[in-house]
């Protein structure tokens, strides 16, 4: 049987939150990787230059047994409120054996209440938003696995992410002869790449850096419509239950 790999796409999403795990995972033995959104076509990225190609809708991939969501610099919130993107994760989630994120696309999984009551991890700079959500911030891990659930860190985690995923799914050997075949030992010229490694006054000025490229009149509309709607279907949710 095929295992059928879902990569969400959306406007303004940072591409190597999904590239970085799809040329991981691409090569899975007895496999299909589709790049879903709502629409089949050219998605945009966060740079305005860059468009990544949805080969299928989510109506069309009903039942995908593993889904990764990438984030955003500044579209998190827009996605967060798509209510067709929420409620296909709603409906997926629970027939999927690998629900994953990357970066800010925790948030998203939040949104369709699927982190509530977990431990998981995002960007650095997007972890106290875990909490209004209901889930368990682990802003010192780089993969957090809470049964089914699995998030990463920020942007370049996604790589980390991918060889994990591979090695649960085909095996260790397969993992680490994909990680060869990437070239995948990273060297970075510099030791900054997680707040604690990083002065007071450098973190700082990139949190400020980073709030000023996210900011958008949208945020707080799209934050109080995803919120209402979170609110509506775990009223919605409990009504089914006591049925």
């Amino acid at each position: 049987m095929t295992f059928q790999m879902a990569i969400v796409l959306y406007p303004g999403m940072t591409v190597l939150d999904a590239i970085g795990p799809y040329e991981v995972m691409r090569v899975l033995p007895d496999s299909e990787l589709r790049f879903v959104s709502n629409e089949v076509g050219p998605i945009v990225s966060d740079s305005g230059v860059l468009a990544l190609g949805a080969t299928h809708t989510f109506a069309e991939t009903p039942a995908p047994d593993l889904v990764l969501v990438g984030g955003s610099e500044a579209s998190t919130t827009e996605a967060m409120a798509n209510k067709e993107l929420i409620e296909w994760l709603r409906a997926v989630h629970p027939k999927t054996q690998w629900t994953t994120s990357v970066c800010s696309g925790a948030l998203i999984l939040a949104a369709a209440d699927i982190l509530r009551g977990h431990p998981a991890t995002t960007h650095w700079a997007a972890q106290p938003a875990l909490a209004a959500f209901g889930a368990e911030s682990r802003p010192h891990d780089r993969i957090v696995r809470s049964g089914k659930i699995v998030t990463a860190a920020g942007v370049s985690a996604g790589i980390d992410l991918g060889l994990w995923l591979v090695g649960e799914i085909a095996g260790r050997e397969f993992a680490e002869m994909t990680q060869l075949g990437i070239e995948y030992d990273p060297h970075p010229p510099f030791d900054c790449g997680h707040p604690d490694k990083v002065s007071p006054a450098l973190l700082r000025k990139a949190r400020l850096d980073m709030t000023k490229r996210a900011a958008s009149p949208r945020v707080p509309v799209d934050m109080a419509t995803t919120m209402w709607r979170l609110t509506l279907n775990r009223i919605r949710d409990r009504a089914a239950a006591r049925r």
